[in-house]
């Protein structure tokens, strides 16, 4: 995984000051690492019952639309408020340097869909937490999450609780 470790970049202050993000575009630029990263997110995952891959804007469109394809499933994004074209389900959270607010489409899962949800990081969890509120509300079951990247200082694994999470790198 130092392979993929170094494929990441820290850009202190940004979004806002005190905030170290998470910088993934050198990885995307790289294409054996980027083929690395996609099959380690869904190789826990394969002869399992899940049947829909859901992101979460924007990176994890990347990686998940990637893991969608590799296994052969549909991919389902989950949006910024204003995106989508069709009737529309969301849920509001919390971030650590804000608020925001995730949208999908009414007929995005079917009620027994079993969703993969994947992004790049996983922080203080109220994204990935927001995701699997919305992926419910719609009579889906969160199966897992996946991300690149855990921030394990900020426990946002504690929020997960209830799931299965799996993670490539873990910063302390």
């Amino acid at each position: 995984m130092n392979r993929l470790k170094s494929k990441i970049r820290d850009i202190p202050d940004f979004p806002k000051e005190g905030i170290i993000f998470k910088d993934i575009t050198p990885l995307v630029k790289d294409p054996a690492a980027l083929k690395l990263a996609v099959h380690q997110l869904m190789q826990p995952f394969l002869g399992s019952n899940i049947n829909v891959i859901a992101g979460m804007e924007a990176r994890g469109f990347i990686f998940g639309s990637l893991v969608a394809w590799e296994m052969g499933l549909p991919f389902v994004p989950l949006r910024k408020p204003g995106k989508l074209p069709y009737d529309v389900q969301s849920v509001s959270y919390d971030l650590e340097y804000g608020s925001a607010t995730l949208e999908v489409h009414i007929d995005a899962f079917e009620k027994g869909d079993n969703v993969l949800l994947i992004d790049d990081l996983l922080a203080t969890g109220g994204t990935a937490k927001a995701s699997c509120e919305l992926v419910e509300k719609l009579g889906a079951t969160v199966a897992a999450l996946a991300f690149v990247v855990e921030l394990d200082f900020l426990n946002g694994r504690e929020k997960l609780a209830n799931y299965r999470v799996h993670s490539l790198l873990h910063e302390d």
